[in-house]
């Protein structure tokens, strides 16, 4: 008898074991070096990089263009992580990869359908999912192909302009974007990346910003340097797929961001008027999380807490 219940007992720790190998998922090899503390998962083929901190419900943080995983680490991560499983990604050609610029897998659906496959890889089940900027545009077309997968939504000057109607400002703006995507692009082909760099900036929030940005910033600018030749594009999501979307969603806009951001965001409540007013997060520029963290954080986690 005590040989048949410990045959079983070893039987059932070595399914438990299998089982927990099965769950668990394999650090993804990669062409290029992997920063200390930084995992990998393989989605669509792609070793997507990320940083994991903290226990408890999955929060998943999206930059924009220009950036990475590491426009969170110091302001966000260290709050956030005290109270939730906060996963920081960084998307498909964004560091720690050393992009030259080439293929055709850098668009917002290639973007949304990795994130998607992430939180499915590592079993994240139902996630608070917020998108910066481009990274916004990022989690609306998750939101559009996996709502299964979301518990809230958080767009920080989320760049969601596939909901507003074709204007001549719309056009204007396409254009300017192009253009300034096509000048990086000749830029970084004469290998000028810090040109590529400026001009982008200059040309997009005035002369002199980049100047203004601090070393550390613009380190991080260069090593996402092709991202400036993003053509614009935000993927097509529409009233009619947003009026399917059953979770709460938070939207947050900077005193003194673009006025297209806010602009966006009317539009989506001429969808879902049920949505609540944008939180306009005073004296914050673009990157909200990082002109004025300390509101912003707090705001975040009370809806978090809430939801």
């Amino acid at each position: 008898m005590a040989i048949k219940m410990s045959f079983k007992y070893l039987a059932t720790l070595l399914l438990l074991c299998i089982l927990n190998l099965i769950s668990v998922p394999v650090q993804a090899t990669t062409l290029w070096p992997i920063p200390e503390g930084v995992k990998t998962v393989e989605v669509n083929g792609y070793p997507m990089a990320y940083q994991d901190t903290g226990s408890g419900t999955p929060l998943v943080l999206v930059h924009g263009g220009f950036s990475d995983y590491r426009i969170w680490s110091r302001k966000q991560i260290p709050i956030f992580s005290k109270f939730y499983r906060t996963i920081a990604v960084s998307l498909r050609h964004h560091y720690p990869e050393k992009w030259n610029g080439v293929g055709n897998d850098y668009s917002i659906e290639q973007h949304a359908s990795d994130v998607a496959a992430l939180i499915k890889k590592l079993n994240l089940g139902k996630v608070h999912l917020l998108g910066h900027s481009r990274g916004g545009g990022v989690v609306f077309n998750v939101a559009k192909m996996h709502p299964e997968l979301i518990r809230t939504l958080i767009l920080e000057d989320g760049s969601i302009d596939s909901i507003v109607p074709e204007t001549p400002e719309k056009q204007e703006r396409r254009a300017a974007f192009k253009k300034r995507a096509e000048a990086a692009r000749a830029d970084l082909e004469a290998d000028n990346p810090e040109k590529a760099a400026q001009e982008w900036w200059d040309n997009y929030v005035g002369p002199g910003t980049w100047r203004k940005f601090s070393s550390p910033f613009k380190a991080l600018i260069l090593d996402n340097i092709w991202s400036t030749t993003d053509d614009g594009d935000r993927g097509n999501v529409n009233c009619d797929e947003v009026l399917k979307f059953n979770f709460p969603i938070l939207l947050f806009t900077g005193e003194k961001s673009s006025k297209h951001y806010a602009d966006s965001y009317k539009e989506l409540r001429k969808c879902r008027p049920d949505l609540p007013e944008p939180i306009v997060v005073p004296n914050a520029t673009h990157i909200i999380h990082n002109t004025n963290p300390k509101f912003y954080n707090s705001a975040v986690l009370e809806f978090l807490n809430n939801h």
